[in-house]
């Protein structure tokens, strides 16, 4: 199944990474992984703004394990997995994106390990069929990110963007096949008012952009007017200074963002460490300062990003079979990318 999906971008990805240096890079341990009481390697698709101070909370409590993270989209990690699997050996120990089809993938192929993190029973679980394979850590909200110099009235919801002049050829959508929140907003989109509502953001020009954070930065500078936006992204650029509002339709858009262990990792003690802490009070208001939503109750909640309750994204999201979202990935894919030449 991964051959199949991601053998058009594993070369590319190969490559890209062959020659990739820096602080985060996880091949830089691949020789030293006979240690591995002291090592613990992250794939993620969330940006620096929102795991970069978990990462650094964890290790205040863990100072023995040095954390290397690499953040990319959830389509480029899927094919660099696989480019790991064909060299007989995964370098990750944890995978943490939005792209939940992914990770009903991974368990079918039995390469997650099943694993309940400490306090579950606190965490609010969007998975009716949880067996441990994979944990919701947020509750990621997309809407309609404006950019409010050139947006003075609000749209009235999604509908809007499909018809409105103000909006032609100037809305901006990830990449569904690089962002994996991407690929799951159009999933709910479709799922809510049918196919034909992608084509009609098509028809009012809308435009394919390269990913989650570029689309914002673009809405931010002035190229588009609004775009479908992740919520902590958009509200690192609002913090910034960035003319920036997210509105939120009715039908919220709510993409559970997984966390999963890796079967064969090399650090599983340290991963279930990670996964123990991530879900913790602590970490997870760490989530919330972000601009994004925990999966807990007891965490405050900052006003000025005007997110949903815990309880309300959970309730109020589209809901959506994630098994049947696998089963049509590949054709939504295509359909958007002929689309969206």
């Amino acid at each position: 199944m991964f051959k199949k999906i991601f053998a058009a971008t594993l070369l590319l990805v190969t490559m890209i990474f062959a020659g990739c240096g820096g602080d985060n890079s996880a091949e830089k341990n691949g020789a030293d992984n006979k240690n591995p009481a002291d090592k613990l390697i992250i794939y993620t698709s969330m940006k620096e703004s929102l795991i970069g101070g978990i990462v650094e909370g964890f290790k205040a409590k863990n100072p023995g394990i040095e954390v290397d993270w690499q953040s990319m989209g959830a389509g480029k990690i899927m094919a660099k997995l696989e480019a790991e699997r064909q060299s007989g050996h995964l370098m990750a120990d944890i995978i943490w994106t939005s792209e939940v089809p992914d990770f009903y993938q991974m368990k079918n192929e039995g390469l997650l390990e099943q694993y309940q993190p400490a306090g579950f029973d606190e965490l609010l679980n969007p998975f009716d069929d949880y067996d441990g394979s994979f944990t919701a850590a947020r509750f990621g909200t997309l809407g309609i990110v404006i950019n409010t110099n050139k947006v003075t009235t609000e749209p009235a919801g999604w509908e809007t963007i499909a018809t409105d002049p103000l909006y032609k050829n100037s809305f901006g959508i990830a990449d569904p096949a690089l962002s994996g929140t991407a690929f799951m907003s159009i999933a709910l989109l479709e799922k809510q008012f049918g196919w034909d509502y992608i084509v009609r953001l098509h028809d009012n020009g809308a435009t394919k952009s390269k990913g989650s954070g570029r689309v914002v930065d673009d809405t931010a500078d002035g190229v588009l007017n609004a775009c479908l936006g992740v919520d902590y992204i958009t509200a690192g650029k609002i913090d910034k200074g960035a003319p920036l509002k997210m509105v939120y339709p009715q039908e919220l858009l709510m993409v559970p963002s997984p966390v999963a262990i890796f079967k064969d990792a090399d650090h599983k003690d340290n991963a279930k460490k990670f996964l123990d802490y991530l879900l913790t009070q602590e970490a997870q208001q760490m989530v919330a300062n972000a601009g994004t939503v925990p999966v807990r109750s007891d965490v405050q909640m900052p006003e000025k990003y005007g997110l949903p309750s815990p309880e309300e994204a959970l309730d109020n999201g589209i809901k959506i079979n994630y098994s049947e979202v696998l089963e049509n990935k590949d054709e939504t894919v295509k359909k958007f990318s002929n689309l969206f030449k």
